[in-house]
């Protein structure tokens, strides 16, 4: 682990490769799984201010479960916040292309100047997980099969998990805390190289 300020960082986002493939896996992270996207309280509020703004970029399935369940709901296992999922399945902010890769509907929206918000965190952070622990904060890389061919293409080009999640990283911690980043990829392949 590398520790900057109160962060505890894996050394895998230096050492793994990592680029999404859509074309190939179809945006997966976004349909596999038991629950929705991680969400902090400050994003529940969000939702809740953009959903009339949201709401015209949603699929029918999306609008029907965001209905029942609400904009966001509460994971029983931990009590975390989380997006819904259209029967245990896909985020309820999820709709397709014409090829069927998933996209985020709030991105849409963000793209074609509705909402000033891009997407949960989470999403744009993915595959670095954190995690908030009362005294330090923990940026973990999550491992997952249905990635394989993001991990392939990482490899093939090079791009370390942490270069190509420079926007999100910049998003959430701001550009000081990513220069920190870059300079401890430096030491970390100065003492051990990449493998």
């Amino acid at each position: 682990m590398i520790q900057i300020a109160d962060r505890l960082i894996s050394e895998d986002i230096f050492s793994k490769n990592f680029i999404c493939n859509l074309s190939k896996c179809k945006g997966a992270c976004c349909v596999e799984g038991d629950l929705g996207a991680p969400l902090d309280k400050e994003e529940t509020k969000i939702l809740e201010s953009l959903y009339e703004k949201i709401l015209p970029y949603l699929s029918k399935e999306g609008i029907e479960t965001i209905e029942k369940k609400g904009k966001w709901e509460i994971d029983p296992a931990d009590g975390e916040y989380v997006t819904p999922t259209i029967d245990g399945r896909e985020c309820v902010y999820v709709t397709y292309d014409e090829n069927h890769v998933t996209k985020c509907a709030i991105e849409k929206a963000y793209e074609e100047g509705a909402v000033d918000w891009q997407k949960p965190i989470s999403c744009h952070l993915y595959p670095i997980r954190v995690t908030e622990y009362k005294t330090f904060t923990a940026l973990n890389y999550h491992s997952w099969s249905i990635c394989k061919e993001a991990c392939a293409l990482g490899n093939e080009l090079q791009i370390s998990i942490f270069r190509f999640l420079k926007v999100p990283l910049i998003r959430k911690y701001g550009e000081t805390f990513y220069e920190h980043l870059c300079q401890a990829e430096k030491e970390w392949e100065r003492e051990f190289g990449k493998s």
